[in-house]
């Protein structure tokens, strides 16, 4: 995995209108069985290339959810980082993921409120630069005060 921030945490005091975090990633075989186990989604679409090669994919695709879950991976380990609760997260799957693509999942910070230490970021996974899912998450900072 590749990413452009130490592990840990940034306190909503830190935290600025802009800031962005991401990582990458290569979606492999493997990861498409475990979330399957892990899930107990087991759509042949995911899992049997003779299934999938005649749907309009025309082969085998990751799950939605295990690309979402690199946002997760950057939310929960580098913005905020650790500490972190999601509140909620909007996604539009837009194009498929498959075995083998290289995945950059990114978060941007476009609003907070530090009263309430929640934190609005605007979220994508892309491959080549061409984005396959967008969506809004609202998670709730860790601070120095607090904890």
């Amino acid at each position: 995995m590749l990413d452009n921030a130490p592990r840990g945490s940034i306190c909503i005091e830190d935290i600025e209108i802009g800031m962005s975090r991401s990582l990458r990633k290569v979606i492999t075989d493997r990861d498409i069985e475990l979330f399957a186990e892990v899930s107990t989604d087991h759509n042949p679409v995911h899992l049997d290339d003779d299934y999938a090669r005649d749907t309009i994919f025309e082969g085998r695709i990751a799950h939605g959810m295990l690309t979402a879950g690199l946002i997760s991976a950057v939310i929960g380990e580098q913005l905020p980082g650790h500490g972190t609760v999601y509140l909620g997260q909007t996604l539009k799957f837009l194009a498929p993921v498959r075995p083998g693509d290289m995945v950059e999942a990114v978060v941007t910070v476009v609003d907070m409120d530090l009263g309430k230490r929640r934190v609005t970021m605007e979220t994508h996974c892309a491959i080549d630069g061409r984005k396959v899912l967008k969506g809004d998450a609202v998670v709730l900072a860790p601070s120095r005060k607090f904890d």
